[in-house]
């Protein structure tokens, strides 16, 4: 009982020192993160677990950046630290510091992108505006082999758009979809280059993959809370449309999907947490927009993945419940397992765990890999976690970004080899 006596007291001196700036509707300057730093904090028992995520759900001033069935990771206010220092000597209890101040992470990121070329590429991260001009681009040098399109508009107004990477007929179909957490950048910065990759790379592995599949690639689904990473807000999580019962703006868009929507803890009904699933399923035009689109090409697509970070994880459904697993459960760790095995036997030796999201992690309800597995029968489906365990957390240097996406690449080579090994890229359509 000392963490949740602990961890209480953090939660409500983060309150009463921080709501204004994470809950404050309109923010006019960029918001700044001096002196948070990001803790890791073991749990002890099961009990102790399932407190502080309830915690989470009540106190908004306070960030959790990840937990899985042994540990949290918490980001502490500046105002909060003596007397979280205090009461982890008090109560006996530990903690390791992952991040000493999460805006020397920002700062640092913004130096290396003002460092890097004006070019479009891999050495910074890019904003929504570049990404969109260098879809243009590409759609103009690819014309016979690349199709642009756009699913739908965001809540402001902002065009979705996706390409479609197809050299013949026939080709069984793959879904990435990118970025539908705002401040996960690396994700959309992964899927701009594995579109360069398939589209120009002369290596005969990558030739074969992108020439014998299908590629529908949305590299940035929430493009309204994107922007706002870039321009208010680096570590903002959900969608942008206000809400009809609360101050606090945005819906988590990974809760919003209409499978076992709010079911079993595993999305909050608070408009102020970030887990917040939105007032009914699909309320965000942004993932209703997505719905729509894969609904109308379900019968093309044999792969779903959605590219997420961090934590280094390939996670399968389901993601409502641990108590039972997909009727193909075995065929997704098979192709999970290949996954990992092959990005470990890289330079870098990036270790991925695999499981089920509520397995391995905890219950997420609403999410697009189940979606896509219940809903609309694609029988490979993955979340897929990126770079890296807690040292940058969401806060990614640029100069990850290709090592990343290299493994990415090699991950995503083995996880469609072994699909098809098990029978699951057999066309849908011809």
């Amino acid at each position: 009982m000392r963490l949740y006596a602990l961890c209480a007291v953090i939660f409500f001196v983060a309150t009463t020192n921080a709501a204004s700036l994470f809950q404050k509707p309109e923010i006019e300057q960029k918001v700044r993160y001096d002196n948070y730093k990001v803790f890791k904090i073991k749990y002890e028992t099961a009990m102790q677990r399932q407190k502080l995520l309830d915690l989470t759900k009540i106190y908004q001033s306070f960030r959790l950046w990840h937990e899985d069935s042994s540990e949290c990771y918490l980001m502490v206010t500046p105002n909060a630290l003596p007397l979280f220092e205090e009461t982890l000597k008090i109560s006996n209890a530990s903690a390791e510091i992952l991040i000493s101040n999460v805006q020397d992470l920002i700062d640092q990121e913004n130096e290396a992108d003002t460092r890097a070329s004006d070019k479009f590429g891999w050495t910074r991260y890019n904003s929504l505006a570049e990404i969109d001009a260098w879809l243009d681009e590409i759609l103009a040098v690819y014309p016979v082999v690349t199709e642009g399109f756009v699913i739908g508009k965001s809540y402001e107004g902002r065009d979705i758009r996706g390409i479609k990477i197809s050299y013949k007929s026939g080709n069984p179909g793959v879904f990435i979809e990118s970025n539908i957490h705002a401040r996960e950048w690396i994700t959309s910065a992964t899927a701009t280059w594995l579109i360069n990759e398939l589209l120009s790379s002369s290596d005969d592995l990558v030739r074969d993959l992108a020439e014998s599949h299908d590629w529908y690639i949305v590299p940035v689904l929430n493009v309204d809370g994107f922007v706002y990473t870039h321009e208010k807000d680096r570590l903002w999580r959900k969608t942008r449309q206000p809400s009809n019962i609360s101050q606090c703006i945005g819906v988590d868009p990974n809760r919003n999907y209409d499978s076992h929507w709010m079911e079993n803890g595993g999305a909050s009904s608070d408009p102020c947490n970030e887990a917040y699933a939105g007032p009914y399923a699909f309320s965000e035009p942004e993932t209703k927009a997505l719905s729509d689109f894969v609904a109308s090409i379900k019968d093309k697509l044999n792969i779903m993945i959605a590219f997420h970070s961090y934590s280094q994880l390939l996670l399968s459904p389901y993601g409502h419940t641990k108590d039972e697993v997909p009727e193909n459960y075995d065929d997704l760790m098979q192709v999970a397992k290949a996954y990992s095995d092959t990005v470990k036997d890289l330079p870098y030796g990036t270790v991925y765990r695999y499981g089920s999201s509520a397995g391995i992690l905890y219950p997420a309800s609403g999410t697009t890999s189940d979606w896509a597995y219940n809903e609309q029968d694609v029988k490979i489906s993955y979340t897929i976690e990126f770079r890296d365990t807690g040292n940058f957390g969401f806060v990614l240097p640029p100069a990850f970004i290709i090592p990343n996406a290299e493994e990415a690449l090699v991950g995503i080579i083995s996880l469609l080899a072994e699909s098809k090994k098990l029978g699951y890229l057999e066309p849908k359509y011809i």
